[in-house]
């Protein structure tokens, strides 16, 4: 049964999304080989549907914006908004583009290979954000991705700043950033690899880590959190560098595990937690995703309320 969708919004997302198709393979391939895989699936996916999908399962309303083909994929995709309680009136349904899709091969210990072909998430554009512009008179935070055009990521940035919206940027994929997006960022989250991709500095000790995300701090965004992993997370301010620890945990499937942290975050920062507290907060639901098989059917139904 569907969720009874609401106009108003804690969480605007501004993103993709896809439909994952899933092999596991005891073994991953290598170039030019082959693999005998073994269960195959259909899901969700998009680094904005799931992200949508955390928030609103960590008790944010959630507003998605985003460009959806006409197609069974699409349609299946919508259906997974509605029963989330996701607000979809600002997806836009593209009759020129097809639906996004993942190929995802996921290995022993949680390891994977992704290779997402975009399709009508290439498509959202400056005037979708534009139209959108409602969406962000009454919300508290703003979450971004990258696997949208950067014109839609700049807009989206842009809309949020003028609308008094905190935003978060997940730099993920990882592509080139101007100094002048940067400086439009209040929260961004890069992984320790997407980190050294960004600075071009090493990440192996957690010194690295620090000095990579003072060099990004220094860009103008407004605050850097890092996720490591099994490392944990570094919260990096004007306050200097602080460490979360991660809980020792089985990790099954590591895909989807970043996204349940961004949803997870802006959820809980949303419901006006303090910064400390949102981190632990979204460190321990994505603990528990990556102890379950699938994306988001692994993230977690858990409000921060209940745990602070």
């Amino acid at each position: 049964m569907a969720k009874r969708q609401k106009q108003n919004s804690d969480v605007v997302v501004v993103g993709s999304s896809n439909t994952d198709l899933v092999i596991e393979s005891a073994k991953l391939p290598e170039p030019g080989m082959t693999v005998l895989g073994g269960k195959y699936q259909i899901v969700s996916g998009g680094k904005g549907a799931n992200q949508a999908v955390a928030a609103a399962r960590t008790g944010a309303q959630v507003i998605f914006v985003a460009n959806i083909g006409c197609d069974d994929f699409g349609d299946d995709a919508m259906a997974r908004l509605d029963r989330e309680g996701i607000g979809t009136k600002f997806v836009v349904r593209d009759q020129n583009a097809p639906s996004g899709v993942a190929f995802i091969m996921v290995g022993d210990k949680g390891r994977n290979l992704i290779s997402v072909a975009a399709s009508s998430n290439d498509c959202l554009s400056i005037e979708h954000i534009e139209r959108a512009k409602s969406a962000f008179e009454n919300a508290k935070y703003c979450l971004i991705q990258l696997e949208i055009p950067q014109s839609a990521v700049r807009a989206a940035l842009s809309l949020s700043k003028s609308q008094g919206v905190f935003n978060i940027l997940d730099p993920a994929p990882c592509r080139r950033l101007s100094k002048s997006l940067l400086q439009l960022v209040d929260i961004i989250t890069p992984n320790e690899f997407e980190l050294a991709e960004l600075t071009g500095m090493p990440v192996k000790t957690k010194r690295n880590i620090e000095c990579a995300g003072e060099k990004l701090f220094q860009t103008g965004v407004g605050e850097v959190i890092v996720t490591c992993g099994e490392r944990g997370v570094c919260h990096l301010s004007s306050d200097g560098a602080n460490w979360f620890s991660a809980p020792k945990v089985n990790a099954i499937d590591t895909v989807g595990a970043g996204d349940c942290f961004n949803g997870s975050l802006a959820s809980a920062l949303s419901s006006d937690l303090g910064m400390a507290e949102a981190i632990r907060f979204a460190v321990s639901t994505s603990a528990h995703a990556v102890t379950i098989r699938g994306v988001q059917s692994s993230f977690p139904e858990l409000k921060p309320s209940n745990c602070y």
